[in-house]
């Protein structure tokens, strides 16, 4: 009836106002008398006018701005994609995209597409829109220094960085007066053109540099720590004499660049001195997720304009203001993530490869057409190796480092990536380097970056560490080995807990592993060591506490899970005890753990399996971890919900059936090292009547009276619950307790579910 009501309603509504809307427009048709209105004539050929309809629409600034962007995004994710494969940065990809897309190779061969796709009326719009995507950038590398680790660790590099810059700044400014004549542009004075060089050279790529230290590995070494951060005081180094360099070209002599000067000073100190404190303050008070809602954000963002608007006003450029405005945000580094997260993807994603295509329109590889032009490029590349890699190597080996490691810091700082490709544009802009030598230097970027990698691998091919032969006890296989892998302190300490109740007496023949794994877009750099001094001390000392012996393993991942199941079938552990964060009530965290849905309605009432609907844990990713490790670790795996364990001396254990009977080897472990009362529960009267497991009890008695009892009733009372520290129960009979909609279910202890 309703359906029929609804039909009637929509129709009327519907024919009544069309037939009005016809109506209004034939009566208007009258009042067009004497405008003078001329009327296009129908012409015969529709698909003619359809034809021009559609040229018109493809040739609207709007239409080739986003047909620009969508090729532009496409081309760089295949070409990143391609480079990551062969072990390069992805940003090299991405800068050969630009490069391919430019008139080097697209507009050689396929002159009509490139003039169609990049009009040159065009390239003001993707100019612009280019800039706002390196401002966001900018924003986000100046984020992601850390000032205050910088102060305190950077003595030794700060020296290492310093050279780096000067030894190169000097030589390009030599190769400056040598090609000067033939490639500066005219009217561009020397001293523009040659300070111009030297920045070029002595600019060092902190994010290529970083991603290409925590993809090997090196993140917690010494090596690692040095080199990101001599490349953080780098960027600023390097920033702060751009910012005068273009001081100096704008102004157009020293003295009135003075002046210019002198309002960057100001402009510097209200930024750290007022801006910085008031940021701190708002971010103090808004430092999660939920509390950084759109007002907040727009604090931010309205400061990162401001910064940059006043840094283009004085005349140092937009771009180092916004590095500014990102390095002056608040310290905590869990606020900075939340923010780098919600602008980075829309930066490096969108905005950045419109900067690399932008920067590869300009770079004219063609004209290089002549055997001397490529022996200067060639010049320009040994200088700019020279300079950077055995200036910084040089000065890691005054400061003290081996060989091998001041080697391996000039490779890495000698990476130049898309921090170059800046400096090259804003001189380009500025008209101080011609397209010849923009063009010889892009080509110095793109070959300085990719040998990097290339480098790293020969100097640890030459310095090839002693192979170290594996301790014995790590070896040992008839060693009772158990991994336990936490997230948060406090969960290692229970996990450490658990592990320790399973081998307190067997200290000789048994290994306990405690390892913590963070997420490497989680963690800045600079604070790896801290982070993990942070994580594992708590359990070492717990491990002091216990009088347990343990192996502590801390590990900056880019896959958490797959680093977890690799580290536990490699070191081919007897048991893997991983921890859940969330209580055994938290809706359907229950059910995720098996891959279905339960929700709790009252506190005395489980429904069941297929009935809930919330989904208040849809996308927690211990959820989804927990099932992968299930599914892919070769030993037994144990799943800890933490209701506040305390101790491990009553545990409660049911059974459901006869693949249950493993479960009686840990209590009989948990008797022997922890003294624990056991209590069985016979669910299913499969205790009473599977030999195997009465034989494993009478056994435990023998060894240990009175540390075991069977139970056999079908109801258990909240009291008994309430007395005991912990339940063990089998995966298969967990599954068969929630679809049982058991009442005792509510009152249960911590849990450990155990997989066999």
């Amino acid at each position: 009836m309703n359906n029929i009501k609804n039909s009637l309603f929509y129709v009327t509504i519907i024919g009544g106002f069309t037939a009005l809307i016809y109506w209004v427009i034939s009566k208007g048709a009258a009042l067009e008398a004497g405008r003078n209105i001329v009327k296009k004539q129908i012409e015969s050929n529709h698909w003619n006018d359809f034809l021009d309809s559609m040229v018109h629409n493809l040739q609207h600034p709007l239409a080739i701005l986003l047909a620009q962007i969508v090729t532009i995004i496409l081309v760089a994710r295949l070409f990143g994609w391609f480079f990551r494969k062969i072990g390069q940065p992805s940003v090299i990809g991405e800068m050969i995209a630009g490069i391919v897309l430019g008139p080097s190779l697209v507009g050689m061969y396929f002159p009509e597409f490139s003039a169609a796709l990049f009009p040159k009326e065009s390239l003001g719009n993707l100019q612009f829109l280019s800039q706002i995507g390196l401002i966001l950038f900018m924003f986000v590398i100046g984020m992601e220094l850390d000032l205050k680790v910088l102060k305190n660790k950077a003595h030794d590099a700060v020296v290492i960085s310093h050279a780096s810059i000067v030894i190169p700044f000097a030589l390009g400014l030599s190769l400056a007066y040598y090609i000067y004549h033939t490639f500066a542009p005219i009217g561009v004075e020397f001293s523009s053109f040659g300070l111009f060089m030297g920045i070029a050279m002595s600019i060092t790529a902190f994010p290529v540099l970083a991603r290409i230290v925590q993809e090997r590995g090196m993140q917690k070494t010494k090596l690692g720590t040095i080199a990101i951060t001599c490349a953080a005081a780098d960027d600023i180094t390097a920033w702060c004499i751009l910012a005068v360099v273009i001081a100096i070209v704008k102004a157009g002599s020293f003295t009135s660049s003075l002046y210019v000067i002198g309002l960057a000073i100001l402009y510097v100190i209200i930024m750290l001195k007022i801006v910085r404190p008031f940021l701190k303050r708002v971010g103090d008070l808004n430092a999660t997720r939920e509390s950084l809602n759109k007002p907040v954000v727009a604090i931010f963002f309205i400061t990162l304009l401001i910064s940059a608007y006043a840094a283009e006003l004085i005349g140092i450029h937009a771009l180092f203001g916004a590095f500014l405005a990102g390095a002056i945000m608040p310290e905590n580094n869990k606020f900075r993530n939340i923010f780098i997260e919600k602008v980075e993807d829309v930066a490096i994603i969108v905005l950045l490869p419109l900067f690399f295509v932008f920067t590869g329109l300009r770079t004219q590889i063609g004209l290089l057409n002549d055997p001397a032009l490529w022996k200067i490029t060639g010049l320009i590349i040994a200088v700019a190796v020279a300079g950077k890699f055995f200036g910084s190597a040089l000065a890691a080996k005054f400061v003290g480092q081996n060989w091998k490691d001041s080697l391996a810091i000039g490779a890495l700082m000698n990476t130049r990536g898309l921090m170059e490709l800046v400096v090259l544009n804003i001189g380009y802009d500025l008209g101080v380097l011609s397209t010849e030598i923009f063009t010889m230097m892009v080509i110095m970027a793109l070959v300085t970056t990719f040998m990097t990698g290339p480098a790293l691998d020969f100097i640890g091919f030459i310095f090839k560490d002693k192979i170290t032969a594996i301790p014995q006890e790590i070896g040992n296989k008839s060693k009772y080995k158990i991994l336990l892998s936490f997230a948060t302190p406090e969960r290692g300490k229970k996990l450490l807990k658990i592990a320790n109740s399973l081998v307190k007496k067997q200290q000789d023949n048994s290994i306990v592993t405690a390892m913590h794994l963070s997420l490497s877009t989680e963690i800045h750099s600079f604070d790896v060591k801290e982070h993990e001094r942070k994580m594992l001390v708590p359990v070492v000392d717990e491990s002091h506490k216990l009088n347990q012996n343990m192996v502590s393993l801390f590990k900056v991942s880019n896959d958490i899970d797959t680093d977890i199941i690799d580290a536990a079938n490699q070191g081919e552990y007897d048991l893997l005890l991983v921890g859940l964060g969330q209580s055994i009530f938290d809706g359907t965290l229950l059910g995720k753990i098996l891959g279905f849905t339960t929700r709790i309605v009252n506190p005395d009432r489980l429904i069941d399996k297929f009935t809930g609907k919330e989904g208040l844990f849809e996308n927690n990713p211990f959820d989804e971890r927990t099932r992968h490790i299930i599914a892919k670790t070769k030993m037994p795996v144990g799943i800890f919900i933490d209701k506040d364990l305390e101790e491990v001396n009553q545990v409660f254990m049911p059974v459901f059936s006869k693949e249950d009977a493993f479960l009686i080897d840990y209590a009989k472990k948990l008797i022997n090292n922890n003294g624990s009362q056991i209590t069985v529960l016979d669910a299913s009267g499969e205790v009473k009547s599977t030999r195997e497991i009465q034989e494993t009890i009478r056994s435990i008695e023998q060894i240990a009276p009175n540390h075991i009892m069977i139970m056999h009733e079908r109801t258990i009372k909240k009291e008994f619950l309430d007395g005991q520290n912990l339940m063990i129960i089998s995966l298969d009979s967990w599954k068969k307790l929630i679809e049982s909609q058991s009442t005792w279910l509510n009152n249960t202890p911590s849990v450990l579910i155990l997989k066999p």
